[in-house]
């Protein structure tokens, strides 16, 4: 089964070609419930759909662009007028001059001359009532429910969540169910006439009740996953950005931007909203999600236009919001596209292959045993020569085979198999969240089990999410600032030139800000490392604003990843331009021929002076610290430039590569995953490991430390960006693979020797001993309580002692299937010697309802050993399976909500489920056989071990 498996349901972890999933569907002929089945899958018709209004949208987007750029060139020269347009009625008496239809046309449709007929970006911000500098002025309510009003807020339509009665409905969808539900109908009106009321009724009655009892359970397993995967998708979308306003800058979540606001972006962050460009450096926009163009675009006064969706791919701006929410081009693209849902994961695509495979089998067992059971009933007829007068009897009789038949399907084929994953994993997802991991997308969790190797960016994922300085290298000399008054000590010592140039290379070259915030104390915003530069010179005595309002800043060029630096230059006071640069130590140190000394004075460096240095540097180096050099600096590749022979020899051997471009980070990943058949994860936090993480199996980015783009390339999201949480993801992964690995061993046994037992009774008895309500009730333990019970399963520190699965371990492995044949045999023995000797042994052949009695306790026996072979299935190769049972409480719950609905069943509604009470002796040999499978699973742990 499992090469048939690999070669015909297997999908990639991530980025699954569309022929790959559409084979898998093809391949699914026994399916009883599509939409049940199909729910959590992608939706490959809509998605062909939604991919031609894209591509339409890209077409006329790229025609509004390209008429835009043409007409620019004839509005050089016109002089702007605003006497074409007329403020509404509305909008002025809310106190603004441009309305929402305005702006959004101006951006929509880049529309430079309406754009100049408003005055420019500084224009419309005055008409905005909003400050360029401070943003929104006031915060009252009154004035921001105006604002809202007028202009709207930045949420977007949302499909709205199913009610429970349309899972209902759905459940109701499973053709076996509907087959099995005529069949009622049919008893009914056969059975009432004949045998009278209520006597004809029970048949109907037991049937009808069995199935809405099966509808509800499976639609209240369905709505809680659907009210799970809802709670998970509002925590994805919570962004949030920085934005000024009242004069104070702040953090805020996008969907609390309003038009006027003023957001300041940098490298990987989305852009919320729709606006225009107020001031920034170098921003490069990646604008792929709307126009479908790779190449990036440069924005500036020239070209303001930012669009809502887009990402920043260089550079940082400060951004005028002109449009919100279903306004933007982002909100109309939402609006227009169905995305045709997440990629199915590759168990479920697994398992819908065992679903199927089981299900093609059990449908001919269906069919030979009601061929069968006719052809006995038949020949009894034919030799009591009375097969030329059917009675309504002999109706009732064939309607219960074909009952039984339409049963055998329901309890065949596991329609429970992939939808157990999603069960699982909706459960690991909503515990992984309260563990401060937040999973994107389903396949990622399971995925994590069979990591092979975790490549993980050091600075802000293994080391904390917080620097300082705390030692230095300035004028050729080493100082220590860890301990206190060692600043002011270092301020005392340097050069008031030195001081003043390493004050205007701190405060100038950064990627940081210093503001102040509403209880008037200073608050440094940006990244750990810019954070901790900019905390020395604060204590050095700087002045972040004096600082930046003494010089004119001619060029910025943002951290390149690539580049390995940073730089500014900067127009003197005096006259004159002046270059800072902050990148790589080693680097920097070998494009440097010159340096400041302890008077101040800039000499060249000799052989001993760059030793002195290098030794400085790895001694820093060496004591685990982040080492950085402000000055200029090339570019020394290593890895990147090796022959696929070579990176074939090193990349086994690789366990820290510094340096390394994002490029590099992608090569590493993906020889690992290609030529080493690896299964990868890849922790990150900046845009440079966007690369990596998106072609990694499995990428977690940070969630505090984290850019936008980072997240959205990433399959989970470490929110409180510590690296023991990618320990427990891994752990949660391995729980997922593990818990389907359970529900499986434990469904297939079931399938097996129901399967075998009403087989082998219909060939030698002309009967069947489990009959339709009672299937449907053994359908029910087996498919969604054994799915509670084993898909949410905790995981345990042991898991983590395991060898992972890798990318090639078999799903149904050897262990399983021993399992799975060892406990299926001991439970037909069992129900063949019941059948066989079962009056003797309980005395029947004077009771009245021996029959009747008899195969209430085939199916007691039979009931029982499918809840110890629960037990048993929770654990797969130990011995000891009843270890931490009681530590999941839903276990515990479906195994004693089960036993006392088996009572109930037996005792209580004998005329609906065709049982009769037992005794004491009775019951006691029922849980007695059940429990004795227990022992016979330690037997065959410990002589007959497999390998994997």
């Amino acid at each position: 089964m499992e090469s048939l498996l690999r070669e015909q349901w297997e999908v990639q972890h991530k980025h699954a070609p569309e022929e790959a999933l559409q084979r898998w569907r093809g391949l699914c002929g026994v399916v009883k419930n599509h939409k049940r089945r199909f729910r959590f899958t992608a939706n490959l018709s809509k998605r062909y759909e939604a991919a031609a209004m894209r591509k339409t949208n890209h077409e006329k987007f790229r025609v509004a662009l390209l008429v835009s750029k043409a007409a620019f060139q004839f509005i050089q020269g016109m002089q702007p007028s605003d006497d074409d347009y007329t403020i509404p009625k509305e909008v002025k008496d809310a106190g603004f001059k441009i309305c929402a239809e305005e702006l959004e046309s101006i951006v929509e449709g880049h529309d430079l001359k309406k754009l100049k007929q408003h005055g420019g970006v500084t224009g419309v911000a005055d008409k905005l009532a909003t400050d360029s500098t401070t943003g929104i002025p006031s915060e009252d309510s009154d004035s921001l429910d105006r604002r809202r009003s007028v202009y709207g807020t930045n949420t977007f339509q949302e499909s709205e969540q199913q009610s429970f009665w349309m899972f209902v409905y759905e459940a109701l969808q499973d053709m076996t169910l509907m087959i099995l539900g005529a069949c009622a109908l049919l008893s009914l009106i056969v059975g009432i006439p004949t045998e009278g009321w209520p006597k004809g009724a029970h048949d109907g009655v037991g049937i009808a009740a069995s199935i809405l009892l099966v509808v509800f359970v499976t639609a209240t397993s369905d709505y809680q996953q659907s009210l799970q995967f809802k709670d998970l998708d509002k925590e994805k979308k919570k962004v949030s950005v920085q934005v000024t306003r009242n004069g104070y800058r702040e953090k805020m979540s996008i969907y609390s931007l309003l038009a006027g606001d003023i957001v300041h972006l940098s490298i990987g962050d989305q852009v919320p909203a729709d606006g225009l460009f107020l001031s920034g450096f170098s921003l490069l926009i990646d604008e792929s999600s709307l126009t479908g163009e790779s190449e990036p675009v440069v924005i500036s006064l020239d070209r303001p236009f930012l669009l809502s969706g887009t990402k920043v791919q260089d550079g940082s701006c400060k951004m005028l919001v002109t449009t919100v929410g279903m306004r933007t081009q982002w909100g109309k693209l939402m609006a227009t596209l169905s995305e045709g849902g997440n990629d199915e994961t590759p168990l479920q695509v697994k398992l819908n292959g065992v679903a199927t495979i089981i299900g093609k089998v059990g449908l001919l067992f269906a069919v030979v045993t009601f061929a069968v059971l006719v052809q006995k009933m038949l020949s009894h007829k034919w030799g009591e020569h009375t097969a030329s007068r059917w009675s309504g009897d002999d109706a009732l009789e064939l309607l219960d085979y074909f009952a039984i038949a339409v049963t055998i399907v329901v309890v065949a084929v596991p329609e429970g198999l992939p939808l157990a994953v999603t069960l699982s994993l909706a459960f690991a997802m909503k515990k992984m969240m309260n563990d401060k991991a937040l999973v994107r997308h389903l396949a990622a969790c399971e995925t994590m089990g069979s990591a092979t190797n975790i490549c993980s960016d050091k600075t802000g994922t293994l080391t904390t999410n917080r620097m300082t300085v705390v030692k230095c290298c300035i004028s050729l000399a080493v100082k220590d600032l860890s301990s206190e008054g060692s600043v002011s000590e270092l301020r005392s010592q340097l050069p008031e030139s030195v001081l003043k140039t390493l004050l205007q290379s701190i405060f100038n070259n950064t990627g940081g800000e210093v503001v102040v915030s509403r209880d008037g104390k200073q608050k440094i915003l940006g990244t750990p490392t810019e954070a901790a530069i900019l905390e020395l010179g604060l204590a050095l005595g700087g002045d972040f604003q004096a600082e930046r309002l003494a010089y004119k800043v001619v060029k910025l060029e943002p951290f390149n990843s690539t580049k390995k630096r940073m730089g500014v230059v900067l127009e003197l006071p005096e006259g004159g331009l002046r270059a800072h640069t902050k990148g790589a130590s080693e680097i920097v140190l070998a494009a440097c021929n010159k340096a400041l000394n302890s008077d101040g004075e800039v000499v060249p460096m000799d052989e001993i002076s760059i030793n002195r240095l290098k030794t400085a540097i790895d001694e820093f180096a060496n004591e685990a610290l982040r080492t950085l050099c402000l000055a200029y600096m090339e570019l020394g590749p290593v890895f990147r430039e090796l022959s696929l022979e070579e990176l074939h020899q090193l990349v086994p051997k690789i366990q820290v590569m510094a340096r390394s471009s994002p490029m590099d980070k992608h090569t590493l990943v993906k020889h690992l995953r290609t030529t080493f058949n690896e299964v990868v994860a890849v922790t990150g936090d900046g845009t440079n490991d966007a690369p990596a993480l998106h072609e990694a199996d499995i990428g977690l980015a940070m969630g505090i430390a984290g850019t936008e783009v980072a997240k959205e390339s990433a399959d989970v999201i470490i929110l409180d960006d510590n690296f023991s949480t990618i320990v427990t993801v891994a752990k949660w992964g391995r729980s997922v693979y593990v818990n389907i690995q359970k529900f499986v061993q434990f469904q297939l046994t079931v399938n097996v020797v129901a399967l075998a037992v009403n087989f082998y009774s219909a060939c030698k008895t002309g009967s069947a001993p489990l009959t339709a309500v009672q299937l449907l009730w053994v359908n029910m333990i087996m498919d969604t309580l054994g799915a509670l019970a084993l898909a949410t399963e905790p995981p345990n520190d042991e898991l983590m002692k395991r060898p992972p699965v890798g990318r090639k371990g078999n799903f149904i492995s050897n262990i399983m299937w021993r399992n799975i044949l060892g406990q299926s045999i001991y439970q037909f023995l069992i129900i063949w010697f019941l059948q066989k000797h079962g009056k003797t042994f309980f005395f029947l052949h004077k009771h009245d309802d021996s029959d009747l009695v008899l195969n209430t306790i085939i199916f007691n026996t039979f009931v029982f050993c499918q809840l110890f072979n629960e037990v048993n299935s929770r654990e797969m190769e130990k011995i000891d399976v009843l270890k931490g049972i009681l530590d999941n409480y839903v276990f515990v719950i479906v195994l004693g909500s089960t036993v006392f609905f088996q009572i109930i069943i037996i005792e209580c509604l004998g005329t609906f489920a065709s049982t009769a009470p037992l005794t004491i002796m009775q019951w006691f040999f029922s849980i007695f056989m059940g429990f004795l499978g227990m022992p016979i699973a330690v037997l065959l742990k410990k002589h007959f071990p497999v390998q994997p």
